[in-house]
Order: C-alpha cells, then sequence, then structure tokens
C-alpha cells in the first residue's frame, strides 16, 4: 500500500518526533518511504537518497560531531585552508538573554550551531526586530535535528547561538551559496541556491564541474535565468577537495562576497536523502559517485 494521505500523516508525526521509541534503522525505513514513496534497499542501496541513509547507519565517526556545529568546525576548516576563508564569528551563546545587542555592529546574522534554518539576518539595529529574532532562534534550538532524520552528527551537538559579520556581495545584492558536491576528495557537481533573501521561491541550479547545466530539479525550481559562475569557482572547487579527503560523500558550501570566497558549512546529508531527483534518473547518478565505506557502526 502507498497511500499518500497514509504517507502524509508520517511526515506530519514524524516531525513531531513522535516516533522516538523506534531504532534508527526502523524509523529510516518508514521516514524515507513517507518522503519518497518507495521501499529504502539498505542492503543493496544503488541511489543517492538511499545511500546517504546507508551512511547515517553506518559510516559513523566521532569527527563528525564537531564538523557539522557551525561554531566548531570554523576553527576546523580555518585549519586545513586558512583563516581568510572564514566569516568572523562575533559572540556565542548558550541562551537569547545572553546576548549583548549593544556590543554587536549595526548589521550582523544570528544562526544556531545545530539546525537548518534557524537563522535571522539583521540589516539594521534601529529596525531590528529583538523580539521575532527571539522567537526564531529559541524555537531552533529546541529542533532537535538528529531525531527529524536520525543524522546521527548532530545527535550531540549543543544547541548554542552565533553572531557573525553580515556579508552581501554587491553583484548579486545578495548572499549566494555555492555548494559542493564531493566524493573522496573528488568535487564532482554543485548547485547555486538563489533568491534565499527575497520574496520568492529560492532556486536551485545543477552544474558539472565544467559548469555546464544540469537538467533535473531537487526540492527547488531552476532559476528563469540561469545564474552565472561565481568568479572564483576553480578556488572554490580546490577548497572544497581539501576539506572532503577522507569523506565518502560530503557537501562543502562556499559564498562568494565582492570577489572574496568565505566557508559556509559541510553537510553530510543533503535533504536529509529524502527528497527526490526530478527526473529520478539523476538520483542514480549521483548514487554512483558515492563508494560506501566498511561499515563503522
Amino acid at each position: 500500500m502507498n497511500s499518500p494521505f497514509i504517507r502524509k500523516v508520517i511526515r506530519y508525526l514524524s516531525a513531531r518526533n513522535v516516533f522516538n521509541f523506534l531504532t534508527d534503522e526502523k524509523y529510516l525505513k518508514i521516514f524515507y518511504w513517507a518522503n519518497m514513496g518507495k521501499k529504502l534497499n539498505l542492503d543493496n542501496p544503488q541511489t543517492y537518497n538511499e545511500k546517504l541513509q546507508w551512511l547515517k547507519l553506518y559510516n559513523r565517526k566521532k569527527e563528525y560531531t564537531k564538523l557539522v556545529d557551525k561554531y566548531e568546525a570554523k576553527k576546523i576548516v580555518a585549519d586545513i585552508i586558512g583563516d581568510q576563508y572564514i566569516i568572523p564569528t562575533l559572540g556565542v551563546w548558550k541562551n537569547f538573554g545572553d546576548i549583548d545587542f549593544n556590543s554587536l555592529p549595526n548589521q550582523f546574522v544570528l544562526k544556531t550551531t545545530h539546525d537548518s534554518g534557524g537563522v535571522v539576518i539583521c540589516r539594521d539595529k534601529e529596525t531590528f526586530d529583538i523580539e521575532k529574532a527571539k522567537r526564531i532562534i529559541e524555537k531552533s534550538q529546541k529542533n532537535n535535528f538528529y531525531l527529524m532524520g536520525r543524522e546521527w552528527p548532530y545527535k550531540d551537538v549543543e544547541p548554542r547561538i552565533i553572531a557573525e559579520e553580515y556579508k552581501e556581495d554587491a553583484k548579486t545584492e545578495e548572499l549566494r551559496d555555492y555548494k559542493f558536491f564531493c566524493f573522496n576528495g573528488s568535487a564532482k557537481a554543485l548547485f547555486i541556491a538563489s533568491d534565499r533573501q527575497s520574496d520568492s521561491e529560492t532556486k536551485f541550479d545543477f552544474f558539472d564541474m565544467d559548469f555546464n547545466h544540469l537538467d533535473f530539479t531537487n526540492g527547488h525550481p531552476n532559476a528563469d535565468v540561469y545564474p552565472d559562475p561565481p568568479e572564483n569557482l576553480k578556488l572554490m572547487q580546490e577548497l572544497a577537495e581539501k576539506l572532503s579527503v577522507g569523506f565518502p560523500h560530503v557537501r562543502v558550501d562556499f559564498y562568494e562576497v565582492n570577489g572574496k570566497v568565505y566557508f559556509g558549512e559541510l553537510t553530510f546529508f543533503h535533504w536529509s536523502g529524502i527528497v527526490p531527483f526530478d527526473p529520478e534518473e539523476w538520483d542514480y547518478k549521483f548514487g554512483s559517485m558515492i563508494e560506501l565505506p566498511q561499515k563503522t557502526q
């Protein structure tokens, strides 16, 4: 049975952590089916999304926890590629009430260290809505990112708040993400996230490493006009490959701001492995790039 209604109910319940009592493997089988509409093959995974579920269960290394922590990762990344690629941290706190806004500059960014989406941008402190920011950040702090998709590296990340310098590229008038799909130290593809700070839906455009547009969608539509390549495409590729050595798969994210490159984050489970590719053949193409390691559960 593949009832869309039942799948929708399961997605609703899983988002509210109703299935906390299930083992990671049992939960992921239900989670995958509810989102992808098909059975999860862990014995012989072939697609990208299937292999991400396998990696959640069987590629567990302690260092991954610091690498997904948005505060701790900066120190590790700086040691590998250099401080010049790190957006300066203005402060880190356990509680929103501890933030001294008077000490922050007129423009800054607040985000949580353990979650995805808990971001607040301040472009002008005079008009900044602190109460709204508090609601967003404290809601994000309550999110258990591990329980949502059993992305185990997040299980022990302390839910802190960091403030970073505000960055905006003068050419694009936004902070575009350039996200590189890396496999054992080799970058094979990237996508550009645009319109993230506008009222319209975010756009995702995928490219190979020669910047040929790849004809599929994954999670968001393509832009009406494909974005131009970043000025520092080759540098970003080189940095991404340095950061991805030793990992069967990791997505390495960068920003380009007025000709300078900045590290964003490391993502081991793109979309948590539960967002379809359209057409589906690209799920298999990306899956073929992942060489599964020995189990380290």
